[in-house]
């Protein structure tokens, strides 16, 4: 635990957090029709294809996702392994919020997912020469993906799309010495974007159970070094509008800049709930 602390006050020094992150998870809701015996009988391209409907379909997904956190984090010449827990990081947690939702216009596809969490330690222990006995953290992390994706293949078996957007990182920190020495005390943050191309497929296991596989890639050191992420769903359609999706899901990203470094992944099991409103039609 002194190692989580000591990590922390780190990370509020270097305009940085340790908090788990998230990329972007979408629980897909899948509408699988048996086909009755008149439709049967049509060829196989018609009945391998689903009809699009001429409005828009939204599906809103609130999802928690229990993960820990390993890494390296450091500024100003210094820095600290990382190796936290889920448990861990829900001791700090004081406040978050996590969700996702997707808009689909025939094979056009428009997503976002955003995660905002602090966390804080009250007791984390001081750099040495600080004449402070402890130090007061406050580490705070918004995460906003979005992107606009294609379906390539949309069969009632299969479903794969691809997807271009950025994630966008905003970590910030307060950090109060106590005592403080001249008032001294620490406010800082650190933002970046990443651009990342991405895909997702969907298969149907029956009439209301189907998996989903995810992920991303980008930064290619335009910002940061590298910023990936993968996941997989398991859905399970509990009525005509719900769906809840556990799983897994795996985070990395290695951001450097001249005085700050955050190389951290985060991995650990997902549950979404997707609420799907139906065709909004077009006017």
């Amino acid at each position: 635990m002194h190692s989580f602390r000591a990590a922390l006050l780190i990370l509020a020094v270097c305009i940085g957090g340790l908090t788990y992150v998230n990329g972007q998870v979408q629980p897909v809701i899948t509408d699988v029709q048996t086909p009755t015996q008149s439709q049967s009988t049509n060829s196989a391209s018609t009945s391998s294809s689903v009809p699009y409907d001429n409005g828009w379909n939204w599906d809103i997904s609130p999802y928690i996702w229990f993960a820990g956190a390993h890494g390296t984090v450091g500024a100003l010449g210094r820095d600290a392994s990382v190796h936290a827990s889920a448990w861990d990081l829900l001791q700090h947690f004081n406040f978050g919020i996590m969700g996702a939702s997707q808009a689909r216009f025939g094979r056009f596809l428009l997503n976002g997912d955003l995660l905002w969490i602090r966390l804080s330690d009250g007791r984390a222990l001081p750099f040495p020469g600080l004449n402070a006995t402890s130090v007061d953290v406050r580490v705070g992390q918004f995460v906003w993906t979005s992107k606009i994706g294609y379906r390539l293949i949309d069969r009632t078996n299969f479903k794969a799309d691809a997807n271009i957007g950025a994630r966008y990182w905003h970590l910030g920190q307060k950090l109060n010495l106590n005592p403080s020495v001249l008032g001294l005390n620490i406010n800082r943050s650190q933002s970046w974007a990443d651009i990342v191309v991405g895909g997702r497929v969907e298969v149907p296991l029956g009439p209301k159970l189907s998996i989903t596989a995810l992920g991303d890639v980008g930064g290619w050191n335009a910002t940061a070094k590298l910023d990936y992420q993968f996941a997989g769903l398991l859905n399970f359609k509990i009525s005509p509008r719900w769906t809840i999706s556990p799983g897994y899901r795996y985070l990395f990203v290695d951001y450097r800049s001249r005085n700050a470094i955050y190389n951290m992944v985060t991995p650990g099991a997902v549950i979404g709930l997707t609420y799907t409103i139906g065709s909004i039609r077009g006017k």
